[in-house]
């Protein structure tokens, strides 16, 4: 009866580690489904500028704030951005942090960004600033941002 209670205890010890490192391995694999959708969003607003990146990762149902206000709804983002985007501007960033829900549903990040302009005399500007994203995967496995 000992050899029995024994062996079942192990066998509980070794499924209990088995489920923390699969837990494990699956939070550093949506990190790095974060990184690459980080990267992937920057990256657009690089190559077809910050409308169309903004308007891209946005949820259906996402947020920004800007200018003091809040601006809700994939269209309602992409019609602030149409109205408020210059051709001379560019915005870059990078997560400095990334973190993921256990159930691997929600992630957000925080870092370094750089906003760069050219105004109408030909004087560049650039504005740095910390930023703040929360993802959100949808339905179709996809990441998009529900605020930022």
């Amino acid at each position: 009866m000992k050899k029995i209670a024994s062996g079942l205890i192990i066998c509980f010890l070794i499924f209990m580690i088995s489920c923390n490192t699969s837990d494990s391995n699956s939070i550093e694999k949506w990190k790095m489904e974060i990184e690459q959708v980080e990267k992937e969003f920057n990256d657009l607003a690089q190559e077809e500028g910050i409308t169309k990146a903004f308007a891209t990762y946005a949820a259906n149902d996402g947020v920004i704030k800007r200018k003091g206000k809040l601006i809700k709804g994939k269209q309602a983002i992409a019609e602030w951005y149409q109205k408020d985007s210059k051709p001379n501007e560019s915005l870059t960033w990078k997560p400095d942090f990334i973190d993921v829900s256990s159930s691997g549903d929600l992630a957000y990040t925080y870092g370094t960004y750089i906003f760069s302009s050219v105004d109408s005399t030909g004087t560049a500007r650039e504005n740095t600033g910390t930023f703040h994203t929360v993802w959100k995967r949808q339905a179709d496995g996809s990441w998009k941002f529900v605020w930022d």
